[in-house]
């Protein structure tokens, strides 16, 4: 599974989505995690009102499952959404290597609901139902 992070130094999530000079992009398993790529932006980031910034990015993003933000937009938020990425808010600077050392401890035990979903963002969909009982 990819995770995305919008940071602005490449080793702390600490930016916002939007005004982000750059999204590294990790894989991570139960097993472990490695360096994707780092997708670089410039230009007028600024919060402006601007949607045509948000393209790259989400293009950027498009295969990860989990985005990772120190903020976001609502209408950004709404486009990750709708592109079944899941976007979570940091609430201070938090080293990426940290988060993906949680986030490995998590995949290695019972994840939450909505992480399994992401889990299963890109792979064949096993039909078993009684493995998906939630209340609602």
């Amino acid at each position: 599974m990819k995770i995305a992070f919008a940071t602005q130094d490449k080793q702390r999530v600490d930016a916002h989505f939007g005004w982000a000079k750059c999204i590294a992009v990790y894989e991570i398993s139960k097993d472990g995690y490695s360096f994707v790529e780092n997708f670089e932006f410039g230009g007028k980031l600024d919060e402006d009102g601007d949607e045509d910034k948000l393209a790259p990015k989400l293009d950027a993003i498009k295969d990860v499952a989990i985005v990772y933000v120190a903020a976001i937009g609502g209408s950004a938020a709404a486009r990750v959404v709708a592109s079944k990425i899941h976007p979570i808010k940091v609430s201070q600077p938090e080293p990426i290597l940290d988060i993906l050392d949680k986030l490995q401890e998590v995949l290695k035990g019972t994840p939450p609901p909505w992480l399994r979903k992401a889990i299963l963002k890109d792979e064949a969909r096993d039909l078993d139902f009684e493995d998906e009982v939630e209340n609602g």
